[in-house]
């Protein structure tokens, strides 16, 4: 089998990582659409593994989460049997979100259903890359009150924004709903009033909406597979923790979080990817 080589996936990946379609970047770099899907997973799973190495004993202090919907080949009301006995990961996918209000870096990130099950095993990943109590933020879905006791017991400032919203047909079909009323809880420890907020993640869910093609609204770039949607999600986190910097902070949010002391590029995913395939054939 032909590989492409450094350059052409260099390529690839920049258009993949600036929210160009699968298409877009087929039309772009010449490359076919198998091989750039192909590259795409693969470069995904470098990201991933490269991240979940990374980010551990981080000296976070004030953490926010929240969950951000997307659906895999189709809208959950729209599958059938004969769709979920040929793809078991049709339907709706949420995408579980943590991000450090300080560095604004995104320590840990998963896929999965918004229940009991998949919020314990995100707090519980999130747990395992902190060094020290934080004070955590989350809105009011009340499987968090399970997740954050059974990870960190008591050591930790943990507090609720219950958000009221005024929906109306219109407004949930096209557009967030106005919020009329905001009402912030302790939970746990002594949280300070003044960083109880969901406000750096739900700008983070913006970002994610604007960036990638599979989790823009009203559109048909959406993934066929849960693999190729697991490995976009990971590029873009890659690509924002390390190589995108922040405009605020003027560094990326790795560099703030001292993860790294350099700014990444395209090319560094690329020499991961490469060091992977050298382990894996030697």
């Amino acid at each position: 089998m032909n590989k492409l080589d450094s350059n052409t996936r260099s390529q690839v990946l920049s258009c993949i990582l600036e929210g160009c379609s699968i298409r877009a970047t087929v039309r772009m770099t010449g490359v076919s659409k198998k091989a750039v899907m192909r590259l795409m997973v693969e470069a995904g799973n470098a990201a991933a593994d490269y991240q979940d190495k990374m980010f551990l004993n981080l000296k976070c202090r004030r953490i926010q989460v929240d969950e951000l919907w997307g659906f895999v080949y189709c809208k959950e009301k729209n599958v059938t049997n004969k769709i979920a006995s040929n793809n078991a990961a049709a339907g709706d996918v949420w995408l579980w979100i943590a991000i450090d209000a300080d560095t604004k870096l995104v320590p840990s990130f998963m896929l999965g259903n918004r229940d009991g099950q998949s919020a314990k095993a995100f707090i519980d990943d999130l747990k395992s890359r902190l060094a020290s109590r934080v004070q955590l933020t989350s809105d009011g879905h009340k499987v968090y009150l399970d997740a954050i006791e059974g990870a960190f017991g008591s050591a930790i400032d943990y507090a609720m924004l219950v958000k009221t919203y005024e929906s109306t047909q219109e407004e949930t079909r096209y557009s967030p709903a106005k919020c009329v009323a905001c009402e912030s809880k302790r939970v746990m420890g002594k949280p300070d009033p003044k960083h109880i907020s969901t406000s750096y993640v739900e700008r983070q869910n913006w970002t994610v909406r604007t960036n990638m093609r599979r989790y823009t609204r009203l559109s048909n770039g959406f993934s066929r597979k849960i693999e190729n949607h697991m490995a976009a999600v990971a590029l873009n986190y890659f690509a924002y923790n390390f190589i995108k910097i922040h405009r605020t902070l003027r560094v990326t949010p790795a560099m703030a979080a001292g993860v790294t002391d350099r700014l990444f590029d395209v090319s560094d995913l690329v020499s991961l990817l490469e060091e992977q395939e050298a382990d894996r054939a030697a």
